[in-house]
């Protein structure tokens, strides 16, 4: 029937890394499984992680930086092929609006090499302008726009017995991700460069750390780290502005959610 956990598949990004694959999320409920983004390595650490990509139930687009979105053709290519394990049940994928014509324009490059069958792939385009939501099966998610490119989206889930995980994207500091983040159970955060190092669009510990305290949130994960984040004390920056349950991501590591 599956697990009920929230498992951090990638905490890198695009800079090749034999520790960190690029970021990337699993949220599982039984059955039903959302991928947070879905960059280089991501499909491997699903199987790390005891997870066949046929099983996907929904990804989640936080933006379309190729970090983010770099096995979505793969994701397609490996859904069709080979015939005896192509994929028959439906999935979905979530995203800003332009999710369409993305898939369109790499429609265009790869041919029917990623065209799929009609009705298996539903694509849903959430507002960049305001929050929005959808679910997955008896999971709730909101969505609301961060500050980092037009496609930005940070995602909230809902899990039936109310645990909630929050998960930031990429972003620099903004009203909406304190909002998204309130009151959470898990908050997964990027925090790409150290306090030092600071660059516009993303966050550093201690900036993540704010938002967390500001947000109430009971528990703080720190990912999407640059490999400066590698030899900065980045718990230590973090705690400058947060007291709370804190865990630097590592890839697989895992959190179960309470049924």
């Amino acid at each position: 029937m599956g697990k009920n956990r929230v498992v951090i598949l990638g905490s890198g990004t695009v800079v090749p890394s034999l520790r960190r694959s690029t970021c990337s999320v699993l949220i599982e409920r039984g059955r039903t499984k959302l991928v947070l983004d879905l960059g280089a390595g991501t499909m491997r650490r699903l199987l790390e992680a005891g997870v066949r990509i046929s099983e996907v139930t929904q990804i989640l687009f936080s933006h379309f930086h190729p970090d983010h979105t770099g096995e979505f053709v793969s994701f397609l290519f490996a859904t069709k092929y080979p015939e005896n394990l192509r994929r028959r049940t439906p999935f979905r994928i979530v995203g800003a609006p332009g999710l369409r014509d993305l898939y369109e324009k790499l429609k265009g490059a790869y041919g029917d090499w990623i065209v799929l069958e009609e009705g298996l792939m539903e694509i849903v385009e959430l507002s960049n302008a305001g929050p929005d939501r959808c679910s997955a099966g008896e999971l709730e998610i909101v969505s609301l726009p961060m500050n980092h490119i037009t496609s930005s989206l940070g995602y909230r889930v809902r899990f039936p017995g109310g645990f909630s995980v929050a998960y930031s994207g990429d972003t620099d500091y903004c009203e909406n991700l304190v909002r998204l983040a309130e009151g959470t159970d898990l908050f997964i955060c990027e925090s790409a460069f150290p306090d030092d190092q600071k660059v516009s669009g993303h966050l550093t510990p201690s900036l993540a750390g704010e938002i967390a305290t500001r947000a109430g949130v009971k528990r703080l994960v720190l990912t999407h780290f640059y490999p400066e984040c590698d030899d900065a004390d980045i718990e230590g920056q973090c705690r400058k502005s947060y007291t709370g349950r804190l865990d630097p991501a590592q890839d697989l590591m895992s959190f179960d959610v309470p049924p």
